[in-house]
């Protein structure tokens, strides 16, 4: 069974979890976006200062996915959304997605890399859409904080509103 929960201080627990999962993007994303390891820990430690607020996934009492929302301006953000690839394909991110949409009254944005073609393909499984290229850019330099380059590689994928 399945539980969902707010994740506390956990960084020991969640840094893991993104770094394995993020191993999906060797070899696809481009070489000059990729970092090794994809995020270290001050990176999630300054995500979390920023209002990033992760969820988590258990499973038998471990954690298993992550999953974050952020509050922007008149939107949420989802971000850093990963499940361990040895639990992936088994309704951990679905749920988690569930949960952190019934959390928002708002707008719900999140962006990904073009070239992640799978959770381009997740996303749209639970009702999000592709912005149209024209307003991406505008989109990605509005409501995060991402070099150029990321810009350029990167899509941008708006929830259906809310309920």
């Amino acid at each position: 069974m399945i539980t969902i929960r707010r994740c506390g201080d956990e960084l020991a627990a969640i840094l893991p979890i993104v770094n394995a999962a993020a191993e999906a993007y060797r070899g696809v994303i481009p070489p000059d976006c990729w970092h090794d390891p994809y995020m270290a820990l001050a990176e999630l430690r300054q995500e979390i200062a920023e209002g990033v607020e992760f969820w988590g996934a258990e499973i038998a009492g471990k954690l298993v996915g992550v999953m974050g929302l952020q509050p922007m301006r008149e939107v949420d953000l989802i971000r850093h959304a990963y499940v361990l690839p040895s639990h992936q394909r088994h309704g951990i991110g679905a749920a988690l997605i569930q949960h952190l949409r019934g959390q928002s009254t708002r707008r719900i944005l999140v962006g990904t890399w073009a070239a992640a073609s799978w959770a381009i393909d997740f996303y749209r499984r639970h009702g999000f859409e592709l912005v149209p290229a024209e307003d991406k850019a505008r989109l990605l330099r509005t409501y995060w904080s991402v070099p150029a380059r990321q810009i350029e590689t990167s899509v941008v994928l708006c929830g259906p509103a809310p309920a």
